[in-house]
């Protein structure tokens, strides 16, 4: 493994910074949006926005990327991403929080095509799931320091987003200047939703839903801690704990996995979320025990989006997992669309705590969908299933796609 993260660690680190920047800076969106008396209706709409970005960025940044090479896309993105961290905190106006947000999400997007295009190309057939791991882990430890950076300024003035687009704007000094080939862009089309809903009912469905969870979690939470009283540190924390979770979790979830009927493990991991965002709902608003919450409920947030595309790639070829693994993305982004707008609503009607309601509901929905979908389909033999990888939500197609092609490789080898 030390081999390995040798040749990339210049890389890793350059994520490791933007995740900090771009995790501040999610976090600073419910802190200062409370702050400005924007309403939980609007902060939905702003949260939304940025999922509309990614799932645009990743659709045209290969485009960019032929037109004028990864070098130019990469810190054209990186420069326009800086200044709108930099422009939050002087356009205090909902409307322009979300076009700032959509610019972020398109930006986010292609950094994470062009750097995942240099990490695939960095890696080997032996290599690429040990370099995929290590990217997964940088990606989750940057969300999780960044919590810990907000504790060191003011929401109020302007010095957090400030030093978030400083960040965003040294992180990529260590992955332009070892990047050194220009890798191959080239994803392969989506899958067509009828086609990949047809392949795996339980993977479109579940990725949609969990895309509204995930959504809801990174974009609304803060926005909950706000509306509920927490001070700066104790939102900080908070979103802290969402991801520690996912961090923990991820690997005993995929040990399982690959050993049992991944169908289980899918409504077993939704049952814990969905009972996890009741406990959150019925506290009352009690610290502890909102914090034990959300560290059951982000914990199996994340290993759910790799289940997910697991599962999905156990009922198809090898041929044909590239192009549904670019379909669950766009799934998972409509849903990542959808879930922050529908929780949003929630707020203001039924007051801050029915953030959880929607989790749970939307939880208890994977689950009793898996449960159904193990009626109307033998399971796959483990001993045919095809290999787990942790993929985190935050990932462009490029990821995905070279996990599902190294998923397919070592099932082959291990079957042969």
């Amino acid at each position: 493994m030390f081999r390995v993260l040798s040749g990339i660690w210049a890389l890793l680190v350059g994520i490791v910074l933007i995740m900090l920047g771009n995790g501040m800076h999610f976090t600073l969106i419910g802190l200062r949006g409370g702050l400005e008396g924007f309403s939980a209706t609007e902060l939905s709409i702003v949260t939304s926005g940025y999922f509309v970005g990614f799932l645009s960025g990743a659709r045209y940044t290969p485009s960019l990327i032929r037109n004028v090479g990864h070098v130019r896309v990469f810190a054209a993105l990186g420069s326009f991403m800086s200044a709108a961290l930099i422009a939050f905190p002087l356009l205090t106006e909902p409307w322009a929080w979300t076009l700032l947000r959509l610019l972020i999400g398109f930006c986010m997007s292609g950094i994470y095509v062009t750097a995942e295009s240099w990490l695939n190309d960095a890696s080997t057939n032996e290599t690429r799931g040990k370099v995929l791991s290590a990217y997964m882990i940088a990606q989750t430890v940057g969300i999780i320091g960044a919590q810990g950076l907000l504790t060191l300024g003011d929401a109020r003035t302007s010095v957090l987003f400030i030093g978030a687009s400083i960040l965003v704007s040294i992180s990529f000094a260590p992955i332009l200047l070892t990047a050194s080939r220009t890798p191959e862009t080239e994803l392969t089309r989506p899958m067509p939703l009828k086609q990949l809903f047809l392949g795996s009912p339980l993977g479109t469905v579940g990725m949609i839903l969990l895309g509204s969870a995930y959504a809801t979690q990174s974009g609304m939470g803060a926005v909950f801690g706000t509306l509920v009283g927490m001070t700066k540190s104790e939102i900080a924390l908070f979103v802290a704990m969402l991801f520690t979770g996912a961090l923990l979790f991820q690997y005993p979830i995929g040990w399982i996995s690959d050993r049992v009927d991944r169908r289980m493990i899918i409504f077993a991991a939704s049952a814990i979320g969905a009972t996890a965002s009741f406990l959150g709902w019925t506290t009352g608003g009690g610290l502890w025990p909102l914090m034990t919450a959300a560290f059951f409920v982000g914990g199996i947030t994340t290993p759910l989006y790799a289940l997910l595309l697991a599962h999905t790639n156990d009922f198809l070829a090898a041929e044909d997992m590239p192009a549904a693994s670019g379909g669950l993305v766009f799934t998972f982004g409509i849903g990542a669309i959808a879930g922050p707008l529908v929780t949003g609503w929630a707020m203001e009607r039924m007051g801050p705590i029915s953030f959880w309601l929607v989790l749970a509901v939307t939880f208890a929905g994977i689950a009793a969908y898996a449960l159904y979908r193990m009626t109307q389909r033998a399971a796959v033999p483990a001993s045919q299933t095809e290999s787990y990888i942790g993929v985190v939500p935050t990932t462009s197609p490029v990821a995905v796609e070279a996990a599902s092609v190294w998923a397919a490789e070592q099932a082959e080898e291990s079957s042969s």
